[in-house]
């Protein structure tokens, strides 16, 4: 049976890509920016724009958007700031009104996790753990065919679990501590120019770091040490087949640093937990989200694709 054409969305602070989508591969894509500071409606307006530019004729619509999804109303929650008006939304309400196709919404790293899980870096696996590095750092779990997301929606949170790397250092959700402190871009920007005294961002970080700046590199090789030593300690607990990483330029330098220092922390019977980068790109969360749609509607769907 052929697989269904799905419609997928990946709705950020700055920008909102669509593509449609069949058995796990991408068929057409486009973006624009988003409305942020004109609110939801807007926001939506502008989604439900970009899917019908894509012309087809898909049948269900999934979403990755920032916030949490509270499982027992299928509310936005914890919502980012950067979208105006963004808590309480309806999501899936809100596109079918404008589009009249079913769909579900997931957090944008779930989706991410969803979408390497089942047709990237992950696929065929059992239990893969992703890792999205950015502005800040999230995570997804997918185990035995299943997203978990929790009692509240929170389920993959790692940039808030608590290593000594972090010890006293403020982590933007109010605690201290914990791995996003150190290792997020921001941090390792803000680590950067505390013992040079050269405020730039994390891509200038990675620049200067491949053309051989020490400290770019020791502040690189830290967070990477840290984002490791988390790792092991979920890896000891789930003891995954994979983790899968992605985010922005410096996922190279982090993975290449995090692989030691998360074999040194995990237990020894679980030998050296394969940590990998992601395979899909910009477009993880698009092809997660479709497969979340699909998998609420109990869609059918083939094999996964193997993408270049």
């Amino acid at each position: 049976m052929t697989a269904p054409l799905l419609a997928a969305l990946d709705i950020g602070g700055t920008k909102t890509a669509a593509a449609l989508v069949r058995g796990g591969a991408v068929l057409v894509r486009t973006q624009a920016p988003t409305p942020a500071r004109d609110g939801a409606a807007a926001v939506l307006d502008r989604a439900a724009e970009l899917i019908r530019s894509l012309g087809g004729h898909p049948v269900a619509v999934g979403v990755g958007a920032p916030g949490l999804v509270d499982p027992a109303t299928g509310l936005l929650t914890a919502a980012t700031s950067s979208i105006d008006d963004w808590s309480r939304v309806d999501v899936p309400g809100a596109l079918r009104r404008r589009l009249g196709l079913p769909g579900t919404v997931l957090n944008d790293v779930q989706a991410f996790t969803l979408g390497e899980a089942v047709h990237g870096a992950g696929r065929g696996l059992p239990t893969v753990i992703g890792v999205a590095v950015g502005t800040g750092i999230g995570g997804g779990v997918h185990a035995a065919g299943t997203l978990l997301t929790g009692r509240s929606g929170a389920a993959g949170h790692l940039g808030h679990l608590p290593v000594p790397q972090a010890l006293g250092r403020p982590c933007p959700c109010g605690a201290t501590g914990h791995v996003e402190a150190v290792a997020a871009g921001p941090a390792v920007a803000a680590r950067y120019a505390e013992r040079t005294g050269d405020p730039v961002d994390l891509p200038e970080v990675v620049r200067r770091a491949r053309a051989g700046d020490h400290v770019a590199r020791t502040v690189l090789v830290e967070a990477g040490a840290a984002l490791g030593t988390a790792l092991a300690g979920l890896a000891n607990v789930l003891d995954p087949d994979r983790i899968v990483i992605g985010g922005g330029a410096a996922v190279p330098e982090l993975l290449a640093a995090a692989g030691p220092a998360c074999t040194a922390a995990c237990m020894p019977v679980l030998g050296a937990v394969p940590l990998v980068p992601a395979a899909l790109g910009a477009d993880a969360a698009l092809v997660g989200a479709a497969e979340a749609a699909r998998r609420v509607l109990d869609l059918p769907t083939t094999p996964a694709v193997v993408h270049p």
